[in-house]
């Protein structure tokens, strides 16, 4: 039997610093045959001109639409049996889509096979980076395994179950996978394995990292209020727990001055904190030692203050809100969803 065609889809948003590194690992794959479809969600920095100078097909969206409508964009386009898509902060290691093919042909039951990141960035750019990923890796590697929740950041999708789930809603800028693996997961396995690898190029900044993370867990409250249960995977009841109890720390700061006897919860919510999350501190600790496991706890300290920040306040506009209950309302537009563009096919 023929190996199947492999559409590998790269949604583009200015990451002018790594799309180059993304396409080309895109290109090196040990697996044949396969198109890469980079469509640029109308980008304002250089990164439309790079992925330009590649062998690939190269398209653009009318107006900056989300990763959600570049995503299905490229699946529009796509041709092949797969469709493989990864973002273009992600360099794929070799070997990333050949085993993906595999793991999906042994196993019909899967609807999607999510791989997970590299515990070191694709792109060294400051300290902050390097926590994250480590963090991100840790999550993942504890993911692994059925989830319910999609990585489209490294996934392959059969196109198959592409087309009967239906595209990434494009109302949705933040949580579109976590809609999609809850729409996908009530009829099909979604598996994460640590086979499928990429490096990633993730935020260098503590700010921005926070805000992103505030956004996304505060858009993820009507999802989880629906299904009223925790996903499987990283999304677990004691890493929920791990961080409020950040949050109740920064609360009971001020209390401290007030009285020692407050030291004392302060302590013991540092502790469930600690706990809920103790085999990433280990993982850190053996990888890194003592030194970088002091400032990697204090920007996971910061990251699970914004996520559960994130939760109260999406928990309030919940209450409030109606039109913010009904966010991930299956119906949405047709025209929202691009049919198949023009396309040019760059020459091999």
């Amino acid at each position: 039997m023929a190996d199947p065609l492999v559409s590998v889809i790269i949604p583009n948003y200015n990451y002018g610093n790594s799309i180059g590194q993304c396409v080309d690992a895109a290109l090196d794959q040990t697996y044949r045959p396969i198109e890469i479809i980079v469509v640029d969600d109308h980008s304002t920095d250089d990164s439309l001109a790079i992925a330009r100078q590649r062998a690939v097909t190269v398209l653009r969206t009318a107006r900056n639409s989300g990763v959600a409508v570049a995503r299905n964009m490229g699946a529009a386009a796509a041709r092949g049996e797969i469709l493989f898509f990864v973002d273009s902060d992600v360099a794929l290691r070799p070997d990333a889509i050949e085993t993906a093919v595999a793991e999906l042909r042994a196993h019909p039951e899967y609807g999607a096979v999510c791989g997970i990141y590299e515990d070191e960035p694709l792109i060294r750019d400051s300290v902050v980076e390097q926590c994250r990923v480590l963090q991100a890796y840790c999550w993942r590697m504890a993911s692994l395994g059925e989830v319910s929740f999609l990585f489209s950041s490294l996934t392959a999708i059969p196109r198959r179950v592409f087309d009967e789930i239906g595209p990434f809603n494009p109302r949705l800028r933040q949580t579109e996978e976590v809609d999609y693996g809850q729409r996908m997961s009530t009829r099909y396995q979604i598996r994460v394995t640590d086979a499928v690898r990429g490096r990633h190029d993730d935020d260098d900044k503590l700010l921005p990292l926070m805000r992103k993370l505030f956004r996304r867990a505060r858009l993820r409250v009507p999802l989880f209020a629906r299904r009223r249960r925790f996903a499987k995977g990283f999304e677990s009841a004691s890493r929920s727990l791990a961080a409020l109890a950040a949050l109740g720390v920064l609360a009971s700061l001020p209390l401290v001055v007030l009285s020692p006897w407050a030291s004392l919860a302060t302590g013991a919510l540092l502790a469930v904190m600690l706990a809920g999350d103790a085999a990433m501190y280990r993982y850190v600790l053996r990888r890194r030692g003592p030194g970088f496991l002091a400032v990697f706890t204090a920007v996971a300290f910061a990251t699970n203050v914004a996520i559960s920040t994130g939760i109260a306040v999406g928990a309030l506009q919940w209450l409030v809100s109606g039109r913010f209950r009904r966010l991930y309302d299956a119906q949405w537009p047709s025209t929202a969803v691009p049919a198949a563009p023009t396309v040019t096919r760059a020459p091999a």
